[in-house]
């Protein structure tokens, strides 16, 4: 048994001696250390309009008012400002920039949620995150954000008392979160999405969805990325692997379409109501 056990130690180096293990156990359970000065800012994004073009979508879902959500992620001053010529309240900006046309179009989507009882629900990073939870995000992005007004969704979208908040940990909505848990309980199975960055929280929360039997949505020209080939790169992957990629309108269409098919079912249902009662 000795030789064997000799053997099998000489076959896997990484378990050769109880204090290889030992180190290797310090190593996987050692708490990260605080970073200081290493607030490490967002790269400066220049200003940008996605181009409309036709979504080579694998997938021809409706949006479905009684089974679909709104996402507004990641919407906040520390996130927007890195867009040159953002509006950020103050009333002034570059109007053709993609972060502002998403703005404008997030707006709209918002309020055709409220219209039509669609449940609305926002991502914020909290400020001030301890480097344990943080973790490997400060190795990509550093200390993240400092204060609560780089924390403030945009007044533009901030939520109503109707809407829900979800706190963000991870490049995903779902990660450390009651998100999916919220969904099913309210038999809700569609994800609209739209926000920041494209190709980073929006498509990983696509993709995610997408692996949950959820149906994601992307809103193309309400979302705003690093640069017009990244938000495209999105776009495209998201339309070919896990979502309907469509723009505002189409999403406003599926809606309007959905009340008229409902109003044409309650007014059959109503006439043949009448016809039994003659």
């Amino acid at each position: 048994m000795g030789g064997q056990r000799e053997r099998a130690r000489r076959r896997h180096p990484l378990a050769a001696t109880p204090t290889t293990a030992h180190r290797l156990r310090r190593a996987y359970n050692r708490k990260p250390k605080a970073r200081t000065g290493r607030i490490m800012a967002l790269p400066k994004i220049k200003p940008y309009t996605y181009v409309d073009r036709e979504h080579s979508n694998r997938v021809s879902w409706p949006v479905d008012p009684s089974r679909a959500v709104l996402l507004v992620h990641d919407m906040q001053v520390h996130f927007v400002q890195a867009f040159e010529g953002a509006d950020l309240g103050e009333g002034y900006g570059n109007a053709d920039a993609q972060i502002n046309i998403a703005i404008r179009n997030l707006r709209r989507l918002v309020d055709a949620a409220h219209a039509a009882g669609i449940p609305v629900y926002y991502t914020a990073q909290p400020p001030r995150q301890n480097p344990e939870d943080r973790r490997l995000l400060i190795d990509f992005w550093g200390d993240g954000l400092q204060n609560d007004e780089s924390a403030r969704i945009l007044d533009e979208l901030a939520p109503t008392d109707r809407d829900t908040v979800l706190t963000k940990w991870r490049y995903s909505a779902f990660v450390r979160s009651p998100f999916e848990d919220l969904l099913k309980e309210s038999g809700r199975d569609q994800l609209i999405i739209g926000g920041v960055y494209a190709h980073i929280g929006c498509l990983t929360t696509a993709l995610e969805a997408f692996m949950r039997d959820i149906q994601p949505f992307m809103v193309a020209d309400a979302l705003a990325d690093f640069s017009e080939g990244e938000h495209r790169t999105a776009c495209e992957y998201a339309s070919g692997r896990c979502a309907r990629v469509l723009n505002t309108a189409d999403v406003l269409a599926d809606l309007h379409a959905a009340e008229g098919a409902e109003k044409a079912e309650t007014a059959e249902k109503a006439e043949t109501a009448e016809e039994a009662r003659a």
